[in-house]
């Protein structure tokens, strides 16, 4: 399990190495509603794709290495690496535009996924201010499939938090 105090190591290594990264997934929903809403097995971050040396060479340095197989998708998508206790920060390279959004290349064919202006905020873990994706973009990736029992979860973390409306 990835616990909170893991995740801001990770964060404050990336911060002092100068990467820019923004908080994901699980653990980007539980910024945003600034509590722990339940377990994590992995770290989704969002990073600079010009920073990804740099990011790589921050994670070693925690002992993380990049896991080469079984990772869909993966390259130019997405990597995963693997560090202490199994822990795993599942990575996604972001061209950030001067305008405030962003692009992730999905594939080599010209594929890919937007981030609006606005899609980058802050949030809270543990009492610290984190960089991480918005309410409305979370909500955005979490639909278009049929929702795990953590997804399912991780919407109604934002229902409550948020007042708002999703769509499962």
């Amino acid at each position: 399990m990835f616990e909170a105090s893991a995740v801001l190591d990770v964060l404050e290594t990336l911060r002092k190495a100068g990467c820019q990264v923004w908080v994901a997934g699980g653990w980007g929903i539980d910024a945003l509603v600034g509590r722990i809403t339940r377990k994590h097995s992995d770290l989704d971050l969002l990073h600079r794709v010009e920073q990804e040396p740099a990011v790589i060479a921050a994670l070693e340095s925690l002992g993380y290495a990049e896991r080469a197989e079984g990772v869909v998708p993966g390259r130019p998508a997405r990597f995963v690496m693997t560090g202490p206790g199994g822990r795993e920060v599942d990575l996604h390279p972001l061209h950030l535009r001067p305008d405030g959004s962003a692009l992730q290349r999905l594939d080599d064919e010209g594929g890919t996924l937007a981030y609006p202006a606005g899609a980058l905020v802050t949030g809270e873990i543990a009492g610290v201010a984190v960089p991480c994706l918005s309410v409305a973009q979370q909500v955005h990736f979490h639909q278009g499939y049929t929702p795990r029992e953590r997804d399912l979860l991780d919407m109604a973390s934002l229902r409550e938090a948020y007042g708002i409306a999703t769509h499962f």
